[in-house]
């Protein structure tokens, strides 16, 4: 019989453990209990020494409690795969690790309202912005946007990072360079083409190095179409900024005091960014570019139901298992545009109507006056 002193949090692993584990059910409930109890119980099953729950959408994730849902939750949160990214896509990242307990998002919340490096952080007012105009792309990798992040403390000659988002999948690439000019962007950008493809677009701001001679050779040989955001006004690329203000506050939050290792940490900020859940898509954009979850750390430290069954899959059954995953892939993509594009118009209605009402003429009436005439 499992059983918990002075844990008032998780009478119900004990329950639902007993009652598997040794047919054994709780005294004393109400019939309203008992109903509810077994309408619940069904959900469960008990695999010698884990609970696993099978959960809405079919996925089988093993329940956890106690200091054991701590310990995943700070992983999810603070280490260096967690990115310390807020409540809600700290609970997604422990639900697509396979773990479950019935009060994630609460403790998320109260965990991440208790981190110090977390609370550090504020934003400025969205009155002042203007209207919103969505960029919606029909096929992943079409279009990227690019920018630098910089300058930061030198790190073996490294001074800026050089990000690429793309802006269907939000799947980011970075790299640490020690300078900005047009040479290590082409370099950047070839190895973008030759792992992706060329893409159809790609979208910058004005700087120097993106507006010259070699960059618009890179360009046209690779056939791609080039535009810039407007003049002062960085929110046309809007994707890889919000992509740039990610990276730099998991950076920001999981360096030294010293700032001076953010670039031994940028793979691992990548990894975060990478598998964190994306409102837009309505998934992890590791998922949309490879069609199944990316194992954490966590999962095989605290055994998840993959790591303690998947592992044995023989080859057949791991083959059809994948060509499932590949036939999932295509609705996958058409379901994050699909997501991608409500979720936009619905950001737009709500950004537009908090924003302070502005008016601006167009144009200026320079013709003369006319001319007085006297009775």
């Amino acid at each position: 019989m499992v059983t918990f002193r002075g844990d008032d949090n998780a009478p119900w692993f004990a329950d639902f453990a007993n009652y598997h584990a040794g047919n054994f059910v709780i005294k004393g409930m109400s019939s309203q209990q008992k109903r509810k109890f077994f309408k619940d119980v069904k959900h469960y099953f008990w695999d010698e020494p884990f609970l696993f729950k099978i959960c809405v959408e079919q996925v089988i994730r093993r329940c956890v409690h106690g200091k054991e849902a701590f310990d995943i939750l700070e992983a999810c949160h603070n280490r260096p795969t967690g990115g310390q990214y807020d409540a809600n896509y700290t609970a997604k990242k422990i639900f697509d690790s396979g773990f479950y307990w019935p009060t994630i998002y609460k403790d998320a919340h109260d965990f991440v309202t208790r981190c110090d490096i977390c609370q550090c952080q504020g934003k400025i007012s969205q009155r002042d912005e203007m209207p919103q105009n969505s960029i919606q792309v029909c096929e992943i990798f079409d279009i990227w946007g690019i920018d630098f992040m910089g300058s930061f403390p030198s790190l073996r000659g490294n001074k800026y990072i050089l990000v690429a988002v793309n802006y269907l999948s939000k799947w980011v690439e970075a790299k640490a360079l020690p300078t900005n000019d047009a040479r290590v962007v082409c370099k950047f950008l070839k190895s973008l083409y030759a792992r992706f493809g060329a893409p159809r677009a790609i979208i910058s701001d004005r700087g120097t190095h993106f507006c010259n001679d070699q960059f618009a050779k890179v360009m046209l040989k690779y056939g791609v179409t080039y535009r810039l955001s407007t003049a002062y006004h960085p929110q046309t690329s809007g994707q890889v900024e919000v992509s740039n203000r990610g990276l730099k506050r998991i950076l920001e939050r999981t360096v030294g005091e010293n700032r001076a290792s953010w670039s031994d940490k940028l793979d691992d900020s990548l990894w975060a960014f990478r598998t964190a859940y994306k409102t837009p898509i309505g998934c992890t954009p590791y998922k949309l570019v490879y069609g199944k979850a990316c194992h954490l750390p966590v999962e095989l430290e605290h055994k998840a139901y993959w790591a303690l069954k998947h592992t044995n899959f023989d080859i057949k059954t791991a083959g059809d298992h994948r060509k499932v995953q590949l036939n999932e892939l295509n609705e996958l993509r058409d379901h994050a545009y699909e997501n991608s594009l409500i979720y936009k118009e619905k950001k737009k209605r709500i950004h537009d109507s908090k924003i302070k009402k502005s008016l601006f003429s167009t144009s200026v009436d320079r013709s003369p006056p006319s001319p007085l005439t006297l009775d």
